[in-house]
């Protein structure tokens, strides 16, 4: 592979490029599907090919191919810079990249059992024994359960002397029923909305138990038929974990991307309230207990990798230190327009075919002091969320509503009644200012989102959020009734 990546900048070299990398990735993937009882759907994917970035005459190029030969090489390096030098006809200033050093490595992720190893007779049986369990509850009308795996491969080489080879196993898994009845339908997930990825094998399944939280998950749902409707008010709410990570991912995640805030990039989730005159002015993005880091460091997450895809090492940013914002997610580009030393490490495409756009790595809220039991016991009166059921926010991330799948009334710190179809509000920075307490490292997860989509042509990303069950007073509940 070397010889074929050192063919690839010589060429783009020799054609007038004062920069090249390429990056060579093999994809795979699966997915399996169970309903009511029956194997839906088993989908595997794979693909192979390798895309090479330029800048010439000051401007990008690029270009990519899924035939991985010589000749091939060749030709789409040499397309690559023909691409960038007309690009420099309109270009309004020339590229710059902030330095980065030349890297000879390897990363894997640590796995204990590879996801793709598994045969299928064992990965059914285990969706049908979760199956089998909510199928016993009477009210139930639709099981669905999931398990996906996915591999990315990948060779990447610059002309700064950089060849780093990455693996990197992510697997998923996802259980939910539905109830109905004759009035309404209601939904109830494990462990979370839309399924929960880590970066592990097949031993998430051991610690996410599916067949072992079905039957809870479903008598949840029929007991949300008959729940009351959640109350309106302003109130005290303590989020769950996978909600509070939902939370960050949109209120926080996406409007520290930089390309964003520089106006770069505005598709799907818009541009960003967090400009550039609130880096290092002081600003109060929330109360004196929100810690966030951006960390690629991390175990575990969707976000963790050895390097990026301009082969920048991962690292652990501070984004909000005690309430005030400090930091943007960067990439080689974005950080030299800022006079950023150095590039956060933050760069990443999805697949061989797509130029690298900033991702978010593991946008995390930092562990606080509190157990749940005493969140609970110190809140007199509010409500406690759990699992998102949707979003919407504006295209600054400023003004947003959630809703979650059920509530649950405190009441004289004690959990009480449930309640169906519960929805807030609020805008960011007031938001995180009501935060007044996070639970500890016992109830924190780093809860993996698959399906971040940014991007023309849209790229799906793979983010993490660690995150722990948090309390927010004041906020704006029921306006969605």
């Amino acid at each position: 592979m070397r010889d074929l990546t050192d063919r690839a900048l010589n060429t783009a070299q020799h054609q007038g490029a004062s920069h090249a990398d390429i990056r060579v990735v093999r994809r795979r993937s699966e997915d399996l599907s169970v309903k009511n009882g029956i194997v839906e759907g088993l989908v595997q994917d794979e693909s192979y090919g390798f895309g090479v970035r330029v800048i010439a005459n000051g401007a990008w190029g690029f270009a990519a191919s899924s035939t991985v030969t010589a000749e091939e090489i060749d030709r789409v390096a040499a397309q690559a810079v023909t691409i960038a030098k007309a690009s420099a006809r309109v270009g309004k200033r020339p590229v710059v990249l902030a330095p980065t050093q030349a890297i000879q490595d390897r990363y894997a992720t640590p796995i204990e059992r590879d996801p793709f190893s598994v045969s299928f007779d064992e990965k059914i049986d285990y969706l049908m024994r979760a199956n089998d369990e909510a199928r016993a509850v009477p009210g139930i009308a639709i099981i669905q359960g999931n398990l996906s795996a996915w591999r990315e491969e990948k060779v990447f080489a610059s002309t700064e002397g950089s060849y780093i080879e990455q693996t990197i196993t992510q697997s998923g898994l996802g259980f939910e029923t539905t109830a109905v009845d004759d009035d309404e339908v209601q939904v109830r997930s494990y462990p979370n909305s839309f399924g929960h990825w880590m970066a592990q094998g097949w031993e998430l399944t051991r610690e996410y138990d599916l067949p072992a939280n079905a039957r809870r998950v479903a008598e949840e749902a029929v007991a949300l038929l008959k729940a009351p409707q959640c109350p309106s008010g302003v109130m005290t709410l303590i989020l769950d974990g996978p909600q509070t990570a939902l939370q960050i991912h949109e209120s926080c995640g996406h409007p520290i991307e930089l390309d964003r805030v520089l106006g770069m990039e505005a598709a799907f989730a818009g541009t960003s309230f967090l400009t550039l005159d609130k880096l290092n002015s002081g600003y109060r993005y929330g109360s004196d207990v929100v810690n966030m880091t951006a960390d690629a460091t991390l175990p575990g997450g969707l976000g963790t990798f050895g390097y990026d895809d301009e082969g920048v090492p991962a690292q652990r940013i501070d984004v909000v230190t005690n309430g005030i914002f400090g930091g943007y997610l960067t990439d080689r580009q974005t950080a030299a327009l800022i006079g950023m030393p150095r590039s956060g490490g933050c760069s990443r495409a999805e697949g061989w075919n797509r130029l690298t756009m900033i991702r978010m790595t593991n946008v995390n809220l930092l562990p606080g002091t509190w157990t749940l039991d005493d969140l609970i016991a110190d809140t007199d009166d509010g409500l406690y969320l759990l699992t998102n059921r949707s979003w919407s926010i504006d295209d600054k991330r400023l003004n947003f509503q959630f809703g979650c799948e059920l509530a649950y009334e405190i009441k004289n710190g004690k959990l009480g009644r449930m309640f169906k179809n519960p929805t807030y509000q609020g805008m960011t920075p007031q938001f995180w200012g009501a935060c007044d307490a996070v639970c500890n490292a016992d109830h924190w997860v780093v809860w993996g989102t698959p399906n971040c989509g940014k991007g023309q042509p849209m790229q799906i990303g793979h983010t993490g959020h660690g995150a722990a069950p948090a309390r927010f007073r004041n906020i704006k509940v029921g306006v969605m009734r």
